[in-house]
């Protein structure tokens, strides 16, 4: 590959394509690679140092049972966690099955007319509502009001939300708010976060009195039992699936849920899974109203939310199928029964609960015991509950527990009080009915046959299957997309994801149980800060998009410290990322628009003028390094002083650290912070839509500012000693994921993240000079070369009728996932190979890319129809060239085997194309009746 592009080196190739004045000096410090077993044996003997009690803290975290049908054929399967966000819906039908089924049980559940297909966390998504009621009300009225009753860290992350939009966030007690002109909307929790659970009906009618929206913070487990949000006049319903059959991991991640009426689907944020048809008339699934999105609409946008939770929404969306509606109920019913058997059993020692309607959480009044007696007798147990105040503790109970565990329980506290513990078998005939008929659930969910047939693990199995098997995958093939970077998640990385040690911790527990999360934590910053050149790192962001708001945030209050607040210009090039300037807005700042040059290069005249246009209010550039065109640009430096020369700060998007790593450094290069996309450049798996991380690094001067935590103090090691709100539920975000980017890099070494670097360089490299002869390459340096990906340029097509989707669709034909489509340019393909592929497979889409060119000629040259042709009609499904009679003007064969490869492995796209207009004027977005199926 070299030799074809006249290097005799890696090192010379990049150093002829990195510009010479941001080259590294020095050499990593990682150290050397270790062996997969090496590494994983110590990864193995750091996680045994985190302590597995049995936590019920509660507070949105519980304790569940994933189903090993579910672990083994999900979780753990490559055919579900490589697959790439659904926007080539033909070969997606399965997750987006999946994730209807997901929308399905969300609306069922909340009895809401419309749900997401996931967010991030519970507690973004209350600012997520918080935002939506403001948007409803036109941003006129500027107050939201909370409840004190909801879980602690979702308070503080509503406000930490609200803070850089000028909303103001009033907490208070619920029952005495007073409706004011000024409020927007309202949120409380349900049951709340000391288990009680009201009949919020006649609250629900003074919101809607007062002009108000109310958001219910809610779980869905409990809705098994008690009345439904939408049943009590809510306007949105929001919550984490976690409990769900996700694990707890230490705080993530897991798919947050968010439902709103109807009158709000269009300003909901999210991706949305809609049903519409294919060009043959058969039901297909896509994402439905996509102009909501922040790539479409930028600053405009919902929200910034790029990445959401889509493999945990499915493990979730699974675990109730699996169960079904009357599984749920019976799990419920257990959890509930436990929970009134355990609060009879600590009044019969004397306890006072606190609570009178409950689900699975109760409050106990200690009396003259202190809370941190309790709290000790237990911890000699291995028992974890929640420390309220100094004479009352919470206890949130799940699925896991039965006789032992709440024997463990009342032990302990009987052992506090110093009395003889109540046996849990003596108080079961005496359980009182705590919760009354107005707060009891009596309508029917999950009546959908597709939730009421695959109740045995052969049917499961088989369903899981049948789902993956209509999905394009990493285990299929190449998935070229650029600026996603879609590169091998190897077996060794995810294999600790699993680990008990690493899978069955709460968030929230006292930091000496967790030793070997936060040693892991300590040595996976030091290898982010060695790699970056940054002081500080921050892993709460659990998105890159959330990385960039946080970013933003840390750079907005550093200008604040200084008395500069007056700061607000936020200077974004035209060929930034769609989440920056919706990630800017949300972070309170204003917009102005920087040009490209031809050679897609931002225009350093224009940067110049803008910055002293707006130097007295300037407060930062956003930039992407290579440029978002795929070049490394050489003025990089040049902009970052034009920028520090002006008083502002320079943030810089990760989303291409796969082209910097080994061989320059964001902080290095003179910016400020930037975000890592570890679900890129760092081998975190996009799970076909998510999850993702988004750690921030910072230069010394920002370090202070990086972001906290309300229930567990990072601010000395992991956090900032000025730091700014949490930006995730859970101090680290997602957690358990982590161990997949510490083991990448501990495998690696410095040698081999250099490396993998290089190969990505190269492999773009190879493949843009084997298709420059058939296609036009839209940027590349003076030289010729381009970073670690580029642009094919369909635009001269248009003109006999061809698209650039046209040839989306035709690369499936040929057994592949079409590169990032129509961005950054319209009308144009952007390819990424990564470093992860071999030799054959470059050349095999090479091919692929060339064949498609050939067929282009022939319809330039009139030897195809113009518009019935293969690409014109692409993707072919198997059920197209099989059935009925074929009146196309080429064959079967060109059709369905265009290239040798397919004949030897081919993936079927499963619907032929899809109808979005359709789809988008007959929105469904829960499970059809089964009379669409048959």
């Amino acid at each position: 590959m070299l030799h074809t592009l006249g290097y005799d080196s890696l090192d010379a190739l990049t150093n002829d394509n990195v510009p010479k004045n941001i080259q590294f000096k020095r050499n990593l410090n990682i150290g050397e690679e270790k062996g997969e077993f090496d590494a994983l044996s110590d990864l193995k003997s750091m996680a045994k140092k985190n302590k597995l009690f049995k936590t019920y803290i509660g507070m949105g975290y519980y304790g569940t049972k994933v189903p090993a049908v579910i672990q083994r054929n999900l979780l753990e399967n490559p055919g579900w966690y490589t697959p790439y966000t659904p926007y080539q819906a033909e070969i997606a039908q399965g997750r987006l099955e999946s994730l209807l089924n997901f929308q399905t049980m969300v609306t069922d559940l909340t009895k809401m007319d419309i749900a997401n297909a996931s967010l991030l966390d519970e507690a973004t998504a209350a600012g997520e509502a918080m935002y939506l009621c403001w948007q409803a009300k036109k941003r006129k009225k500027n107050t939201f009001f909370v409840s004190q009753d909801v879980h602690p860290q979702t308070i503080e992350c509503v406000k930490s939300r609200a803070e850089p939009l000028g909303v103001k966030i009033v907490v208070g007690d619920h029952t005495k708010m007073e409706i004011e002109g000024d409020l927007n909307g309202v949120l409380i929790q349900y049951p709340n976060t000391y288990g009680d659970a009201f009949d919020f009906s006649d609250f629900s009618k003074k919101v809607h009195d007062g002009g108000s929206l109310l958001c219910v913070a809610t779980d869905l487990m409990a809705l098994t039992v008690l009345k439904a949000p939408g049943e009590f006049g809510a306007d949105v319903a929001l919550g984490s699936a976690q409990r769900f059959g996700v694990p707890m991991g230490y705080g993530g991640p897991h798919a947050a849920f968010f439902a709103v009426k109807d009158d709000y689907k269009r300003i909901m944020p999210g991706r949305l899974i809609g049903v519409s048809k294919d060009v043959n008339g058969e039901r297909a699934l896509r994402m439905a109203l996509q102009t909501r999105e922040q790539h479409i609409r930028r600053e405009t946008a919902t929200s910034n939310i790029c990445t959401a939770q889509a493999l945990l929404a499915n493990m979730a969306a699974m675990y109730a199928v699996y169960h079904g509606p009357h599984g749920l109920k019976l799990i419920a019913e257990r959890i509930h029964q436990n929970t009134c058997v355990l609060a009879e059993g600590l009044k019969k020692m004397g306890y006072t609960i606190k609570n009178k309607a409950y689900f699975d959480t109760i409050t106990v009044d200690t009396g003259s015991i202190s809370s941190d007696k309790v709290v000790q007798h237990l911890a000699k147990r291995e028992v974890n509950v929640r420390k309220i105040s100094g004479n009352s503790v919470g206890i949130s109970l799940d699925e896991t527990v039965g006789l032992p565990e709440l024997t463990l329980l009342l032990e302990g506290f009987g052992e506090a009080a110093g009395k003889t513990a109540v046996k849990a078998t003596d108080v079961l005939t005496s359980v009182p009915n705590v919760l009354s008929d107005s707060v009891k659930r009596t309508s029917e969910y999950l009546t959908h046959p597709t939730f009421n047939r695959y109740h045995s693990e052969t049917e499961m199995m088989r369903y899981l299957k049948k789902l993956e098997n209509r999905d394009l995958s990493l285990t299929n093939t190449m998935i070229p997309l650029g600026s996603c970077t879609m590169k091998l998640n190897a077996a060794s990385e995810m294999y600790p994801v699993t680990w008990p040690e690493f899978g069955n911790m709460h968030p929230f527990v006292p930091r000496e149980q967790a030793q070997g999360y936060i040693e892991m934590f300590t040595e996976l910053n030091k290898f982010l800060k060695d790699i970056t050149g940054f002081a500080a790192i921050s892993l709460q962001p659990n998105s890159g998009s959330q990385g960039e708001y946080t970013g933003l945030r840390v750079i907005r209050a550093y200008l604040e410290s200084k008395g500069q607040s007056h700061r607000d210009v936020c200077l974004i090039p035209e060929s930034a990322h769609g989440t920056n300037p919706a990630s800017a807005v949300l972070s309170g700042f204003k917009i102005v628009v920087v040009k490209t040059d031809k050679d897609g290069n931002v225009d350093m005249e224009d940067l110049k003028a803008k910055a002293e246009q707006n130097k007295e209010n300037l407060a930062c550039l956003m930039i992407t390094y290579p440029s978002t065109f795929g070049v490394y640009e050489e003025g990089v430096k040049e902009m970052i002083d034009t920028i520090h020369s002006q008083g502002g700060q320079v943030y810089m998007d990760g989303a291409n650290m796969n082209a910097q790593s080994g061989l320059c450094s964001p902080g290095e290069i003179g910016a400020d912070v930037c975000h890592l996309n570890l679900h890129k450049t760092f081998c975190i798996p996009h799970g076909g839509g998510g999850p993702g991380m988004g750690p921030i690094g910072v230069a010394k001067h920002l370090a202070p500012f990086l972001p906290n935590h309300p229930v567990v103090d990072i601010s000395q090691d992991f956090g900032g000693k000025s730091g700014i709100g949490p930006v995730s539920a859970a101090p680290f975000g997602s957690s358990s994921i982590l161990p997949i980017s510490y083991m990448y890099i501990k495998m690696m070494g410095s040698e081999g993240v250099k490396k993998a670097t290089q190969v990505a360089i190269l492999n773009a490299n190879y493949m843009a000079h084997r298709l420059k002869e058939h296609y036009s390459i839209v940027f590349t340096k003076k030289n010729g070369l381009v970073a670690h990906e580029f642009i094919l340029d369909f635009r001269p097509f248009k003109k006999i009728g061809v698209s650039v989707e046209d040839v989306a669709k035709r690369l499936i034909d040929y057994g592949f996932h079409a590169p990032t489509m129509a961005w950054p340019v319209h009308d144009t393909l952007m390819i990424e190979p990564t470093e992860s592929e071999p030799l054959e497979m470059l050349d095999r889409l090479c091919d692929a890319l060339i064949s498609i060119r050939g067929e282009i000629k022939q319809i330039e040259n009139g030897e195809m129809d113009p518009k019935d042709n293969p690409l014109a009609n692409s993707p072919h499904t198997a059920r197209a060239v099989i059935s009925g009679e074929w009146n196309r003007k080429y064959s079967r064969e060109l059709a369905a085997y265009p290239a040798p490869w397919t004949k030897d492995n081919k993936l079927w796209p499963f619907v032929g194309r899809i109808d979005s207009v359709y789809g988008d004027r007959n929105l469904i977005c829960s499970c059809p009746p089964l009379t669409d199926y048959q």
